[in-house]
């Protein structure tokens, strides 16, 4: 098949740890390398944020990715793009007339807008599916006022629903979600987001540590991801340092005010000299810093799937997550994880503190996330779920293609 991905604001070229770089963009390059590896020709197409970046680039993984001029070639904030759809839409439109895909698949709502547009003035539209990643009204219900998302966004969302040939949903909460906007129960499958088992390993290169315990968050630097109570949980773990990796590089870590936040509550609470920031690191050393942890937090308000838990458990660590969004389908409670509830940094420190305190408990949960993450999230099982919706999608509009 000939499959074009959009992933408007995602590229899946970008540094991880940005504002706006974080799992979709794993998401969108390693779903697009596994197609590309089964035989399919991959095109993503992006918003250009630099005016020095080539229309076109071919990558190693067999996959092009277009840089598409919509808006400014600089970088904008993901809530700043709606304005610029239309002309993303114009120059989609212009590429499937000359050379039309078999299948496009959208990332992200305004992705879907400019897709579902551009595919619709065609003479024989593109059958167009959707990821959203994140849900307006979820974002909203949890952000209220400082939700920054355009306003008209959740009934652009509820528009999406009626308009793409099929959603393809990552998690259960996400279908739950969807139905609440209006999408019939037969109009979506769930594929789960993957992790690489073949980088994401038990054995490997450790990052340095000391004889502290050491607890983990990955993650981009922003407030609903929960970092500021796994701050406040470390008064529990008198014995435990808390390394945070993600954000700016390290020589910028003293500038980010995210960092002086989350520094000031460790002040304030006494954990100052147990509070760790390693800034961004590349993608290929965090397998390494994912080892050396004893466990792994992922401890968000709310996320919409979250990769962290899959890379923990694919390293074998154990892993103590908030019970929001996909989290509920991926750590499976009491099997390679503990589930807390989201903003209750006493139930964080109570969890973290009985499992840093029981090693057989703690490898056990280790073993189970490596099956888990093995059977039911590698890659290569999440890209051929996601072709066998493209292809029933595609089945589906034969009949009706043949009848007119």
């Amino acid at each position: 098949m000939r499959i074009d991905l959009v992933s408007e604001h995602a590229s899946p070229l970008a540094a991880i740890g940005g504002v706006d770089a974080g799992g979709q963009n794993v998401h969108v390059a390693a779903l697009a390398a596994g197609l590309a590896q089964r035989g399919h020709e991959v095109t993503v197409h992006t918003r250009r944020d630099d005016a020095s970046l080539p229309e076109r680039v071919g990558t190693a993984d067999g996959y092009d990715v277009v840089h598409v001029t919509a808006g400014p070639p600089e970088p904008l904030p993901k809530d700043e793009l709606l304005q610029h759809m239309p002309a993303f839409a114009r120059v989609l439109r212009h590429s499937w007339a000359v050379s039309r895909p078999d299948v496009v698949h959208a990332h992200f709502w305004m992705s879907g807008l400019a897709s579902v547009e551009a595919s619709a003035s065609l003479l024989s539209p593109v059958p167009v599916l959707q990821t959203f990643h994140a849900l307006g009204s979820v974002k909203r219900r949890h952000q209220g006022d400082a939700d920054t998302s355009p306003a008209e966004r959740i009934d652009l969302e509820r528009g999406l629903c009626r308009d793409v040939s099929h959603v393809v949903a990552t998690c259960s909460d996400e279908v739950f979600e969807l139905r609440r906007l209006g999408l019939r129960s037969d109009g979506v499958s769930i594929v789960p987001c993957g992790v690489d088992t073949s980088v994401f390993t038990p054995r490997g290169p450790v990052a340095p540590r000391g004889d502290r315990k050491r607890l983990l968050v990955l993650g981009r630097l922003v407030e609903r991801k929960g970092q500021d109570d796994a701050v406040r949980a470390l008064r529990a773990v008198p014995d435990a340092e808390l390394v945070v990796v993600g954000g700016p590089p390290a020589d910028a870590v003293d500038a980010d005010p995210e960092v002086h936040r989350l520094r000031s509550i460790a002040e304030a609470d006494g954990v100052a000299d147990r509070l760790v920031f390693a800034g961004s690191v590349a993608r290929d050393d965090v397998p390494a810093w994912v080892r050396s942890a004893d466990v792994v937090l992922a401890v968000p308000w709310y996320e919409p799937f979250g990769i962290t838990p899959l890379e923990a458990m694919a390293c074998g660590r154990p892993v103590v997550a908030t019970a929001v969004g996909g989290l509920q389908d991926s750590v499976a409670d009491g099997v390679t994880g503990v589930l807390v509830p989201p903003r209750d940094p006493a139930a964080l420190g109570e969890a973290l503190a009985a499992l840093l305190a029981d090693d057989e408990r703690r490898a056990a949960y280790g073993a189970a996330g490596v099956r888990r993450a093995r059977d039911r999230y590698r890659w290569s099982r999440v890209v051929a779920d996601t072709e066998n919706v493209y292809r029933q999608v595609l089945a589906r509009r034969r009949p009706v293609e043949v009848a007119r």
